[in-house]
């Protein structure tokens, strides 16, 4: 099954049906990205778009360190994180600003942060495409690990 349409089944069964970005929105340039982001509004049934989002990687000292960050485009994505050369093997944690995004739409929410931790490339090389489901006082998300494709 691919990727998109192993995201599209697990919201379906979750019980949300979204409309997903069209697969014309990414271009090869994407499928060589080691690690990209999607984010759904379950509120409105849209990609969340201008959504800011973090990535941190945790040091050998135990403490976070920014490793990038971004926002959500039209499609609710952000593409093009990191690279392969910079996205070693390690702990990594994405911080969804789900705050100010519902902040913005006028809607009090109940987290401040959405935060997704795992564990990277431990297994070797791989992409991932990791996908949050936002409401204003739950969140829910779910990863796609992939071989690189050449």
């Amino acid at each position: 099954m691919a990727p998109s349409s192993l995201l599209f089944f697990c919201l379906a069964t979750m019980g949300y049906l979204i409309e997903a970005a069209p697969v014309e929105s990414h271009n090869s340039a994407d499928s060589k990205c080691p690690l990209m982001v999607k984010v759904l509004d379950a509120v409105r049934g849209t990609p969340a778009t201008n959504l800011p989002v973090k990535v941190f990687k945790n040091g050998e000292d135990g403490t976070w360190k920014e490793f990038s960050n971004g926002k959500t485009n039209e499609f609710g994505e952000i593409h093009e994180l990191t690279t392969d050369e910079l996205f070693v093997e390690g702990l990594y944690k994405l911080e969804f600003d789900t705050s100010s995004y519902w902040k913005a739409l006028g809607i009090s929410s109940f987290h401040q942060y959405a935060d997704v931790v795992f564990i990277a490339n431990d297994s070797g090389h791989r992409h991932y495409t990791i996908a949050a489901l936002l409401s204003p006082f739950s969140y829910s998300t779910t990863a796609v690990v992939s071989e690189p494709k050449e």
